[in-house]
């Protein structure tokens, strides 16, 4: 094998496979050669002749004519077969199936039979094939108002458009995008001879209702500031999926600014469990704080400008002085039981950012006036 692994994605134009040859291109080593619609097929043979593998992606799921979809998936993929066999070599390949190839359907009986002609090019010559059944696919660039939920979902709610939902009940199995790419390209290079049935981890299984619940708290969130988990998981993708759909004119939006002679406060954002975030600004000579708090903590960032932070314990009347400025990153903590206070020490406007451990509560706010 070259130096170089020739990877050829058909169906290349489509949602997984802009999403797949972004990332090969992305990687050292590799080299895409794309097969699109429209493209002939002595292309395709000759792309087969150049590659090293294969991700068979090319496929019809909603043609006007209904011989399409034998045309496409059952006849191409044999095509694919035919062309691997001619090579006379071994050349991975990967086969982006459905789980409806076990329905009973125009679709889903074309894409078993595209499975079989895989299954026999596996069996009478041993070439290293893979045959992922997918469930939906959901991820940037989906098409909207075509075979997925999620992206019709995502992209009305996006965009102020109505969703129509029959069955809130219903359940929905789905992988996301990139979970589909990683797994494809970790088996690009398994040259493990014979048939393997592979799978994408982790898949998803939702109502629904809760998908558009979720999706409707993702909009939410721009208002309310509180925003939701969506560091990891399910929630981490449909969030990275919603904001792909955002038209352009959405890309930022407001925030509330409270200002007086001191200088200005603004909240960004608000987590469910983990606090929230903000800034304030003060003009030179300018105190903040003379306050304390009975459990709750904050964390003070000095991004421009020049502070003096001070402390006082409650109970013993021990003081604490330190200075930091935006020169020097510094993090500094509020203790509760210490009444603390900053002051802008500089000459120009001082701009502090805000961690506090817990949202403001107006009713329980935790902070009481005292003086250091």
């Amino acid at each position: 094998m070259s130096s170089v692994h020739r990877v050829l994605v058909t169906g290349a134009k489509g949602f997984i496979g802009k999403n797949l040859v972004l990332r090969l291109r992305e990687l050292p080593g590799f080299e895409v050669l794309e097969f699109t619609r429209g493209d002939r097929p002595e292309t395709l043979r000759a792309l087969l002749a150049r590659a090293d593998a294969v991700v068979h992606l090319a496929g019809e799921n909603r043609p006007q004519d209904e011989r399409d979809f034998a045309r496409v998936n059952t006849e191409l993929t044999q095509s694919v077969c035919d062309a691997i066999r001619a090579a006379g070599r071994p050349i991975t390949l990967l086969l982006a199936s459905s789980t409806q190839a076990t329905l009973d359907n125009p679709y889903g009986t074309s894409k078993r039979a595209a499975e079989q002609a895989v299954e026999r090019l596996a069996q009478q010559t041993g070439n290293p094939s893979f045959i992922y059944r997918l469930p939906g696919v959901f991820g940037k660039w989906c098409r909207p108002h075509y075979n997925s939920v999620v992206a019709t979902f995502c992209h009305n709610i996006a965009h102020d458009q109505p969703i129509q939902i029959n069955d809130a009940a219903a359940r929905v199995r789905v992988v996301y995008i990139d979970d589909v790419v990683n797994a494809f390209i970790a088996a690009l290079s398994d040259t493990t001879p014979g048939l393997h049935e592979a799978v994408v981890q982790p898949d998803y299984t939702m109502a629904l209702g809760d998908l558009a619940k979720q999706i409707h708290a993702f909009k939410r969130c721009r208002t309310s500031l509180e925003v939701e988990r969506v560091g990891t998981g399910l929630t981490r993708a449909l969030y990275a999926t919603y904001v792909s759909y955002l038209p352009t004119a959405q890309f930022c939006y407001d925030l509330q600014r409270y200002g007086d002679e001191r200088g200005v406060f603004v909240e960004m954002l608000k987590t469910p469990d983990a606090g929230q975030f903000s800034y304030f600004t003060a003009h030179p000579g300018i105190k903040r704080g003379s306050h304390y708090h009975h459990s709750k903590t904050e964390k003070f960032l000095v991004i421009k400008g020049q502070a003096r932070f001070r402390f006082r314990h409650l109970m013993t009347d021990e003081t604490f002085e330190l200075l930091t400025s935006g020169d020097v990153p510094k993090v500094v903590d509020t203790i509760p039981g210490w009444v603390h206070d900053i002051t802008n020490v500089g000459n120009d406007e001082m701009i502090v950012m805000l961690w506090a451990n817990e949202n403001f509560d107006r009713d329980r706010p935790d902070t009481v006036a005292c003086k250091v």
